[in-house]
């Protein structure tokens, strides 16, 4: 099957040609015709397959001119770099159509995002919570929106968003197209597909959790954290063919330590992204990695749905994800567009439980290989790998106290007050040292 064969206008057919693309996906091709039929879509393909695309050129397709300058498509991604990504998608499927796409997303200045979207857009880009304040200060009005599109929805309800996507839907026209795209459909998905979709039409690409063709998998068990970084450190040194590799970490601070440890070796070929490094820096290092600067960049699972990254030879597991469909994003990084790709599971004896999960949910039991002998193995533990012991505590009880009555002193002298009654004639005595009188009355008169 060809582009042509689904029926897309000379404009969309034109800009797939000059872009290289003849044959849609399988996705792409599933998708099509179910959108330009008006139904809501729940479509669910692994991570490289096409999701953009097989949301775009139908919603694309149905466009119509209009003279109002507000958003007749809304498309909710998880992250900035998402929201760059599909921008320069609807412009490169659109280089022969008047279609104004404008990303907007948090971290940076919101008057200058309201300013670009009040001059007008046909396709407005968001990220949950920049939208939602847009719409909130009256920047973004949603009277001409058609059609929704929520990429990667189950991503932004782990990155804390639940609140705000039921507060966007619930803003939007009654009377609308809902578009659902992701790897992976969790039960809360599922429960607002239930709440604000319209008995939406399920269309797979391939089962939840399967493992992709292209992407030869190995898995390499290893004693602890410091044999990890030797053995990243000799891949990198011996083999010629990772020449651009993604390496996930599960942490923001593991992924600065590693990154410390490597750019002495490895200098000004290697970056470090997540969500704590500023938006300038994450795009650079996007940039950098992408024209082939970078032989590697370290990353948190942001990177996992947040950018599309063509040609990258080779992904590492430093760690082990403990949100299982983390590692079908991971993976699905390499052998994109049917190229072969290589994906490599460090794992420790306490990952082995995560590792065991994962190969449940894809069916697939990850080959593991021997560690290389001139590794070297670590003898050095972290802090967290230092095994524990751990002592009941008894309980001590105080000895009881003697019973005692309430504390007690002798006053002084002067503080020991008696009280009794005395008359003014023993006072004054007592004063004077004689009776005291007033003297005698004067006789009466009479």
């Amino acid at each position: 099957m060809t582009f042509e064969d689904l029926n897309l206008n000379n404009a969309l057919l034109s800009a797939l040609n000059d872009a290289g693309y003849t044959n849609p996906t399988t996705i792409q091709h599933r998708v099509y015709p179910v959108v330009m039929s008006g139904r809501d879509v729940c479509g669910i393909a692994q991570t490289g397959t096409g999701k953009t695309f097989a949301y775009l050129l139908p919603c694309l397709k149905q466009w119509k001119f209009s003279k109002e300058k507000y958003a007749q498509i809304l498309i909710i991604v998880p992250t900035r770099e998402l929201v760059a990504q599909v921008v320069e998608s609807v412009k490169e499927l659109t280089t022969y159509m008047s279609v104004t796409a404008v990303g907007v997303y948090g971290g940076t200045n919101i008057n200058t995002q309201s300013t670009e979207v009040m001059k007008g857009v046909d396709v407005l880009v968001a990220t949950p919570g920049r939208l939602f304040d847009l719409l909130m200060n009256g920047s973004v009005k949603t009277k001409n929106i058609k059609k929704v599109v929520i990429d990667e929805m189950d991503e932004m309800l782990n990155l804390g968003f639940r609140t705000q996507i039921k507060n966007i839907l619930d803003l939007l026209p009654a009377k609308r197209q809902n578009l659902l795209f992701s790897a992976t459909i969790t039960d809360e998905v599922e429960t607002l597909m239930d709440t604000f979709f319209n008995e939406p039409v399920r269309v797979e690409a391939a089962p939840t959790g399967t493992p992709l063709e292209n992407i030869v998998q190995i898995g390499y068990p290893i004693p602890n954290f410091y044999t990890k970084v030797n053995l990243l450190k000799l891949l990198l040194a011996e083999d010629k063919a990772i020449t651009k590799l993604l390496v996930f970490v599960a942490t923001k601070k593991l992924a600065d330590e590693l990154f410390i440890q490597l750019e002495t070796i490895y200098p000004e070929t290697c970056g470090v992204i997540h969500s704590n490094k500023e938006q300038n820096h994450r795009f650079n290092t996007v940039k950098q990695f992408h024209e082939g600067n970078y032989r590697f960049i370290i990353a948190t699972d942001i990177v996992a749905r947040g950018i599309d990254i063509s040609e990258v030879t080779h992904v590492i597991n430093f760690d082990v994800p403990e949100v299982p469909e983390n590692y079908i994003h991971r993976i699905g990084r390499t052998g994109r567009a049917d190229k072969k790709g290589i994906a490599i599971t460090f794992f420790t004896e306490k990952e082995k439980t995560l590792l065991t999960t994962i190969e449940t949910l894809m069916k697939y039991d990850v080959p593991l290989s021997s560690l290389p002998e001139n590794l070297e193995i670590s003898d050095v533990l972290t802090e967290d790998e230092i095994p524990k012991i751990y002592m009941k505590a008894y309980q001590v009880r105080a000895p009881k106290k003697e019973e005692s009555g309430p504390a007690f002193h002798e006053k002084s002298a002067k503080n020991q007050k008696v009280n009794f009654l005395t008359s003014k004639k023993d006072r004054m005595m007592k004063k004077y040292g004689r009776p005291k009188t007033r003297g005698a009355k004067p006789p009466r008169k009479k």
